[in-house]
């Protein structure tokens, strides 16, 4: 300690906001942030009683004379919004301080908690509290939640039962600035079928007894049941205690399993005719016994084992909540969802919520997408066996747009709230962080007057469906790399990134670079940019290459194999449209990305439609990868000892993703030469396929080298492509190649020399260049009058030596994922190009997105505004209803 060894905390005796548990929480984490670096923190509460010359950190909400002073002289104002935070220099009476204020209790919490996490990590802790820079910040999202999943017997009642690990936990979120901590019960199934793990899977047996009824769980003991029902107590109290919003998710409300002939608990006692009434009762008790909830997320589709239009017994169920005693959200996952159940939520007059999947069950780039792929947006009669069918008979059938996004939710007048889920598909196991990423999710979480998000933290699902593995949950073979306080500590930057950039996009990097420099120390600068762009691998190949929305399918990180050649080769990929192969596959936005056979389809007629071709994703994967990389090398040679635990986790992560990037960046490659080659017949294109087929092989050799570090079984799920290791999927890569190569030999050995080699000369790379330099000038409407056209304009300017005229087409749909996009050609003037939607579409419940298509001549086209160098924009405009006006037309 350089300039003192105590420090005064002066929690302001005469406001208010002080006395709240959270701010009296936050003070004593102070205290002990300073207490860890050996530095003495006494209270007060008056500043009369704060020694001369002591360090003084005044904790005061607003309404204190003496924060509200110190604002005053600063040209500071606290924003008229909750949760805002303020920390600044200042005096009161004589004496310099360091103001903590917030808005209100949470947000004073979080204003002390800053400075202790600046203590924490600072290599001078009495510097750390000398704020030099004025901070002022409010949330730019009212809803910033982590979910964590109930899903394993084996793996999660170690942590579920214990208190240390909670207030760790919880406590660290609410440091990174989440308000809302939701445990989620029942969601490791999406159908009640071949169940092996049942514990919480039909929640509320496992927690209370309900009078009146004998159910109960076959084989749970009494005590066993209190022992559960006490840690949710506790969970729920420690939550609130730190200023948090404590969510129960209950996912599953179906009783019985089907064809499960070995499931470790089975629940008796229900039948039919009481299960509505039970499953109120049950619920009314629980909210009653456990009164910190102030939520409860319910799936109200059929994964839930309740089939879908079941009005009544979701009525049913509401009123449980009603009847608790206390107003308590009612969120309802909407994939099913229709009108009418959204009315019989609202009728219990309670506050309503929908949770929609922010882009599948996968985490793709963070801008909301354009367009969902065709297999959802079309209707169709519901799919599958009689038992899916039953259950799934809106969200397979006429709503199947609202299984994975935000549908058709966005009415500008809606009487509910809506929030996203971001679901655990796409990264689960390895290290994730990039701040680009997570402040774009932090600008478009809020997209059309939305709440926020729902992150699904890491390790989601690890050991569902009774695959749990015992010793421990992170996975990994070597002992020297699991994290000495758990296996959440592995993602602490995750969390940092999540929370920080989902209050305030554009926060300080000291925010989460302190984290970074306190764990690797000069390596800190050149590992951030290693894992930011390794990060944006994954998410990229899930927009762009979307071969299943599902999670329990589709997990990039341990990519099962899905052919190139012949669609007969095994794979667990069931929703892709036919043939089902490597080629066909959808983007999972696919107004903005061509799938493989559309951009061959593209070159061959000669004419460009601007979408983002696979050639062009695969270059965007290399130069990730490669930019991962260098960094990392950079921090190799930087970090002072390679050995540690910390850096060593990051770098094994880094590599792994920079590999899978380089694989799916030249398979990618692989699958356009040999769709042209069969487009075609250009035998060249059947070397350029084998060359990169190969190489995207050895990449996954590294893949599979860097990963020896993990065990050899790293279960998500009990089938073979939810669990396993990156060796395991080599054989399926190989049988793809082997059968490449065999029709390879057969075509070449039966052609003439040289048949098709000159026209098939071109290399894969080159079939889609970059946009030509243009300058151009757009200012989006500020908003439009129902009813009336929408004029759209915008100044295009080459900056090239062409003198080929460029066209623009608008492109427009409302904000309605049923939808689809129409387009006007745009009308030239001096370089303005001006069109308008029509009055008659503008009369409109919903927003409106555009975005412009240009062309230059047939076969070079481009977007715009597209997509930034870091991925992490929205890459069309938004323009929504003028509602002032519409109120003063009422």
């Amino acid at each position: 300690m350089s300039e003192t060894s105590v420090i005064t905390i002066l929690r302001d005796s005469t406001d208010r906001l002080t006395a709240e548990e959270p701010v009296r929480w936050a003070v004593g984490e102070l205290r002990a942030a300073l207490a860890a670096r050996g530095v003495t923190a006494r209270e007060a509460g008056q500043i009369g009683e704060v020694p001369d010359g002591a360090v003084c950190v005044l904790v005061a909400g607003p309404s204190s004379s003496a924060a509200s002073e110190i604002l005053r002289e600063a040209s500071l104002a606290m924003p008229d919004a909750p949760e805002a935070v303020a920390l600044t220099p200042g005096r009161s009476g004589s004496r310099d301080v360091v103001l903590a204020s917030g808005s209100d209790a949470r947000g004073l919490a979080y204003a002390t908690l800053e400075l202790a996490d600046r203590v924490a990590h600072a290599a001078d802790p009495a510097q750390a509290l000398r704020v030099t820079r004025p901070v002022v910040e409010q949330p730019a999202n009212p809803i910033r939640s982590v979910t964590r999943l109930f899903v394993s017997d084996v793996e999660d009642k170690p942590w579920f039962y214990d208190r240390s690990f909670w207030r760790r936990y919880l406590t660290n979120l609410a440091t990174q600035r989440f308000n809302r901590f939701s445990l989620a019960l029942g969601m490791g199934h999406d159908f009640l079928r071949g169940v092996l793990d049942a514990y919480f899977l039909f929640p509320y047996p496992f927690l209370v007894a309900v009078p009146g009824y004998d159910v109960r769980v076959a084989g749970l003991s009494e005590a066993e049941r209190e022992r559960n029902l006490a840690s949710l107590r506790f969970i729920g109290e420690e939550t609130a205690r730190r200023g948090l919003r404590f969510q129960l998710g209950l996912w599953t409300h179906g009783y019985e399993w089907v064809d499960s002939p070995n499931p470790n608990y089975v629940v008796e006692g229900l039948t039919p005719e009481n299960h509505a009434a039970y499953c109120r009762d049950a619920l009314r008790t629980l909210l009653q016994e456990c009164p910190t909830i102030g939520g409860v997320t319910l799936r109200v589709h059929g994964e839930s084992g309740v089939p879908e239009g079941s009005y009544d017994f979701w009525k049913t169920v509401f009123d449980g909540v009603v009847q608790c005693g206390r107003p308590v959200e009612i969120d309802m996952h909407p994939k099913g969802v229709d009108r009418r159940m959204i009315q019989v939520a609202l009728a219990t007059g309670l506050p309503i919520t929908i949770s929609p999947k922010y882009t599948a069950e996968h985490m793709g780039l963070p801008y909301q997408q354009a367009s969902i792929r065709e297999l959802e947006r079309v209707s169709r009669p519901p799919e599958g066996d009689r038992f899916v069918a039953s259950l799934m008979n809106q969200s397979a059938g006429a709503l199947r747009y609202t299984r994975y996004g935000y549908a058709d939710f966005l009415e500008e007048d809606r009487r509910y709230g809506v929030y996203f889920r971001l679901w655990p598909g796409t990264q689960r196991l390895l290290l994730w962080g990039d701040p680009a990423l997570a402040a774009g999710f932090g600008r478009y979480a809020g997209f059309c007057g939305c709440l926020g998000l729902e992150i699904c933290e890491p390790l989601s699902f690890k050991g569902r469906r009774g695959s749990g593995l015992p010793g421990g949950r992170d996975a990994y073979a070597d002992a020297s790399l699991h994290p000495e306080d758990g296996d959440w500590e592995k993602y602490l930057y995750t969390y940092r990134l999540f929370g920080r950039l989902l209050y305030n996009p554009d926060a300080e990097p000291d925010g989460w670079r302190r984290h970074l420099s306190h764990d690797l120390g000069a390596a800190a600068e050149s590992a951030e940019a290693a894992l930011a762009s390794a990060s944006r691998i994954l998410p990229l190949v899930t927009t762009a290459h979307h071969v299943s929305a599902a999670n329990n399918r589709f997990w990039p990180e341990i990519y099962t194999n899905m052919p190139i050649v012949d669609e007969a080769r095994p794979h667990p990929y069931g929703d892709t449209p036919a043939p089902k192969r490597f080629g066909t596959v959808s983007p999972l936005d696919p107004e903005l990305f061509l799938s493989i056979e559309d951009f061959v389809d593209e070159v061959v007629r000669g004419e460009r439609s601007g979408k983002y071709s696979p050639v062009r994703v695969a270059r965007w994967l290399d130069e990730l990868a490669a930019t991962a990389a260098w960094h990392l090398s950079d921090a190799e040679a930087r970090i002072a000892d390679r050995r540690l635990p910390a850096f060593r986790r990051l770098a094994i992560d880094v590599s792994i993703q920079c590999a899978l990037g380089r694989f799916f960046a030249q398979k990618l490659r692989a699958g356009v030469a040999y769709a042209l080659y069969r487009r075609t017949g250009q035998l060249n294109r059947l070397r350029q396929e084998l060359d990169a087929y190969r190489s995207a092989r050895a990449s996954w050799i590294d893949a599979i080298e860097h990963g020896k570090v993990y065990r050899d079984d790293i279960t998500v799920g009990g089938e073979p492509f939810l669990r396993g290791h990156w060796v395991d999927r080599l054989a399926a890569i190989d049988a793809d190649l082997a059968d490449m190569e065999a029709e390879g030999q057969r075509v070449i050995s039966a052609s003439t020399p040289g048949n098709g080699d000159a026209a098939g000369g071109q290399a894969i790379a080159a079939l889609d260049d970059e946009p030509p330099p243009v300058e151009y000038s757009h200012t989006p409407p500020v908003a439009f009058d129902k009813g009336r056209p929408v004029l759209v304009e915008i100044r295009v300017r080459s900056l090239d030596d062409s003198t080929r005229p460029i066209s623009v087409r608008l492109r427009y749909r409302h904000v309605n994922q049923a939808e689809t996009y129409r387009s006007v050609e745009m009308e030239s003037d001096a370089g303005w190009y001006r069109a308008a939607i029509p009055g008659e579409y503008s009369d409109s419940p919903y927003p409106l997105a555009y975005f412009f298509e240009l062309h230059r001549g047939r076969n070079r086209a481009w977007l715009y505004p597209g997509f930034a160098a870091d991925l992490a924009n929205q890459p069309y405009f938004i323009v929504r209803r003028d509602a002032s006006r519409s109120e003063r037309s009422n």
